[in-house]
């Protein structure tokens, strides 16, 4: 077993205090110790001294959102995310195959691979999109979505439904999108470069990602401008692809390492000294490179460097200072802390303080604002039964917020609250701070 003793140095940081009881969302769904992250870390431990890895034990690791919440509660510093990362690669490694699976094992494995070969890759998402879009004219999607018979044919099928039948208005757009964006909306790719607009300050990268590009291109597109509009060179590189999040965050070790290889050299090519990361998830895995091929010939020195490179857009924004003149926004909006940037970068301060920077915006916070909405990744389609309580939760506390824009920075967040607004039969008006920076330096008016 690979860093056995790094890991056990880590888990050893754990005093059992309970501190993160609370604040772990599986804990609150359960009340099940061995669903928090002290148990989980019992478990850990457990195998680290080679009791092995038993069923039960991968369950509880599978349940995890990996949402980090309890590293922002934890009062000694214990790095749960290296923990939970290595339990996943063992859970992912033993997971049965072939006749000794079982029925449900070899549908769990099935829907897994089907996942990851295609999530990760944004030609294939958007030649998989486009039946969705011949359903959506129908309606053929909300008349599934309403029915039993997805999820009885597969759990992982009826969660991609109910996604899929959902949607947010997106700020600038006419009506109603949904999870495939209209034609139009993909149709026109980034060019290479978007040259600074006045005097240049900054030469940056911008990484377009997978899920990103292909559900939410005009999020590409407005991180593009503003980052323009104050003054940043923007280099596209055409090369890159999926930077490696969600297999890194499922335990697919290999996987990522294949991904985390291709971005870094994409974005070596660019010879760019930064590289700005608009998806909450991309940003975190991306700033892991370091850690994820630490142990690897030729390639610990360059992850290093490209994860001291990494910024998220708010948290590059906040280091360069404002330089557009920003017009009024008159609107009130809710902000939505995604976990991978809340709590697994840190990063709470900046995108608020760049959204109260925008006049006549009214920012208020969302009731238990650090609870995980149950997005996780792929964990609304693995998990869904959890994700979908996780979700009633976030969607209730947008609704008590009583905001008509809730604001998010993560793409499979806006997804899934969406998804839990529309269970409810309520959908409100959900956006990327990147698009409500661009309405307001391009003196746009705010969507009723």
């Amino acid at each position: 077993m690979q860093d056995a003793d790094r890991l056990r140095e880590v888990a050893s940081d754990c005093v059992h205090c309970g501190f993160c009881l609370p604040a772990c969302p599986t804990y609150q769904l359960w009340a099940e110790e061995m669903d928090s992250p002290r148990g989980r870390i019992y478990l850990i431990n457990q195998v680290l001294d080679g009791a092995g890895l038993t069923p039960a034990a991968a369950q509880h690791f599978d349940r995890c959102l990996g949402c980090m919440a309890c590293m922002t509660a934890c009062p000694s510093g214990v790095q749960y995310d290296q923990l939970i990362e290595a339990a996943r690669v063992w859970t992912e490694e033993a997971r049965p195959a072939g006749p000794a699976a079982g029925d449900g094992n070899r549908r769990d494995r099935a829907a897994r691979a089907a996942i990851f070969a295609l999530f990760p890759y944004p030609r294939r998402l958007r030649a998989a999109i486009w039946p969705l879009r011949a359903a959506q004219r129908t309606g053929l999607d909300r008349r599934l979505a309403r029915s039993s018979l997805p999820a009885r044919l597969s759990p992982v099928l009826g969660a991609a439904v109910r996604l899929g039948a959902s949607g947010a208005v997106r700020l600038g757009a006419s009506g109603a999108g949904r999870l495939a964006p209209p034609a139009a909306a993909g149709a026109g790719r980034l060019p290479d470069r978007v040259a600074a607009r006045g005097p240049r300050r900054a030469v940056v990268g911008m990484l377009t990602g997978c899920v990103q590009s292909v559900f939410f291109p005009q999020v590409n597109a407005a991180t593009a401008r503003v980052l323009a509009m104050e003054g940043c060179d923007v280099i596209i590189p055409r090369g890159q692809g999926c930077c490696g999040a969600l297999s890194l965050h499922a335990g697919r070790e290999a996987e990522a390492e294949g991904f985390a290889r291709a971005t870094i050299e994409a974005f070596e090519r660019a010879g760019v000294d930064v590289v700005v990361v608009n998806s909450a998830g991309c940003g975190s895995a991306m700033k892991e490179y370091e850690r994820l091929l630490a142990g690897v010939p030729d390639w610990a020195g360059r992850a290093e460097a490209m994860s001291g490179r990494v910024r998220d857009l708010s948290e590059f924004l906040a280091e360069l200072g404002p330089a557009a003149p920003r017009h009024p926004l008159p609107v009130t909006a809710a902000y939505h802390d995604a976990c991978h940037l809340g709590h697994a970068q840190g990063i709470t301060r900046q995108p608020r303080e760049l959204l109260r920077a925008i006049p006549d915006l009214r920012l208020v916070e969302l009731p238990d604002a650090g609870t995980c909405c149950g997005s996780a990744g792929v964990y609304n389609l693995l998990q869904p039964e959890a994700a979908s309580e996780l979700g009633a939760r976030k969607a209730q506390a947008v609704l008590d917020a009583g905001a008509p824009l809730l604001i998010s920075a993560n793409p499979g967040c806006s997804l899934q609250i969406a998804a839990a607004l529309a269970d409810r039969g309520q959908s409100i008006a959900v956006a990327h701070p990147a698009e409500i920076l661009d309405a307001s330096l391009r003196g746009l008016t705010p969507p009723t």
